[in-house]
């Protein structure tokens, strides 16, 4: 294995392939340099060593694998952050195969490693009682007070209640429950 620093090909990683080449946004930019920053914090304390010692061979499946498990088991991340990061990782791998190629065996490894599932989130929706009960809630009176109904009505009988997650961040839900 290779003694290459690793500092110059994480710069040219950000700097070349992720802004230039890929063209991603300054936010995407940022949760790919945090992934990185906690596999190199990881991969310091792994080898007992600073990170600006770190080495391309440093870079291997095993630590890979051991991270991600300190992600989930030590650090609680759900799954999905798991998998964010991993993404990640694949896409920092894929970029080091192609300028390292010594690298390639390691770097098809970490490819091969497989996003986990994760379960759906749990779909909310108000029952009919709830729905009621709202409508009740709602001033009869005003100059508000039949769009408000109407909208509400609207809203239950085209079923978008049911997508509780969207529906508690709209303008309109906050107002129904301030009115409440």
């Amino acid at each position: 294995m290779t003694e290459a620093p690793i500092g110059p090909v994480l710069h040219s990683f950000f700097a070349d392939h992720l802004i230039t080449v890929k063209g991603l946004r300054p936010a995407s930019v940022r949760s790919y340099r945090d992934t990185i920053r906690l596999f190199l914090s990881f991969l310091a304390d792994d080898k007992g060593c600073k990170i600006t010692r770190l080495a391309l061979a440093d870079l291997t499946f095993d630590r890979v694998v051991r991270f991600l498990r300190h992600l989930e088991q030590d650090r609680g991340n759900h799954v999905r952050t798991r998998n964010q990061r991993l993404a990640a990782l694949h896409t920092l791998f894929e970029y080091i195969a192609g300028r390292s190629p010594e690298m390639l065996a390691i770097c098809q490894r970490v490819a091969a490693i497989p996003m986990k599932r994760a379960a759906p989130p749990e779909t909310r929706f108000l029952e009919r009682d709830e729905v009621e009960q709202l409508l009740r809630r709602l001033p009869r009176e005003g100059r508000l007070a039949l769009r408000d109904r109407t909208l509400l009505l609207f809203l239950y009988n085209t079923g978008i209640f049911s997508r509780g997650h969207r529906l508690r961040r709209s303008p309109f839900f906050v107002f129904a429950q301030l009115r409440g």
